[in-house]
C-alpha cells in the first residue's frame, strides 16, 4: 500500500561515494540557470503552438496569427520572447519577415516532450 510517507527515507545514511561521483559530473549552476530560462519557452501554450507550426513550415506573423487565431500583436510578443531565447530566427524578404526554428534541437525537445506525454496517457 502506498501512503504519503512511503516515498521518504526512514534513515539518515549519507552515501559519500555516490555524492562524490555525482559532484564530478553535475552541471554547474550557471548552465542550469540558462537551461531553466530556455525551458521556460516551452511552458506556454501559445509559444508551443508557434514552435509546433514552425516545425512544419517557415511562417510570417500574419500566417501564425491566422493559424493560431490570435491577433498579430500577441503573436509578435511571443515571437520576440522566442527570438531572445534563440529558439527561433527570422529572415526578411521585402516587407515580409519569415520565422523558423533555430535548429533541429528544438524539434527534438518538442518531440521528446510530446512522446513523454503520449506514453503517460497510454499507460493511464
Amino acid at each position: 500500500m502506498d501512503d504519503e510517507n512511503s516515498f521518504f527515507c526512514n534513515c539518515t545514511v549519507i552515501h559519500e561515494d555516490i555524492i562524490n561521483e555525482v559532484k564530478k559530473e553535475i552541471t554547474d549552476d550557471e548552465n542550469l540557470l540558462n537551461m531553466s530560462e530556455f525551458f521556460k519557452m516551452f511552458g506556454d501554450g501559445t509559444r508551443l503552438k508557434i514552435i509546433n507550426a514552425l516545425m512544419l513550415s517557415e511562417m510570417c506573423v500574419c500566417d501564425l496569427s491566422a493559424l493560431i487565431g490570435m491577433n498579430q500583436s500577441v503573436i509578435s510578443h511571443h515571437l520576440k520572447i522566442l527570438r531572445a531565447s534563440r529558439v527561433i530566427k527570422f529572415r526578411r524578404e521585402g516587407k515580409i519577415v519569415y520565422y523558423s526554428l533555430c535548429d533541429e534541437h528544438i524539434n527534438l525537445i518538442f518531440n521528446q516532450g510530446k512522446k513523454h506525454i503520449n506514453e503517460k496517457n497510454e499507460k493511464g
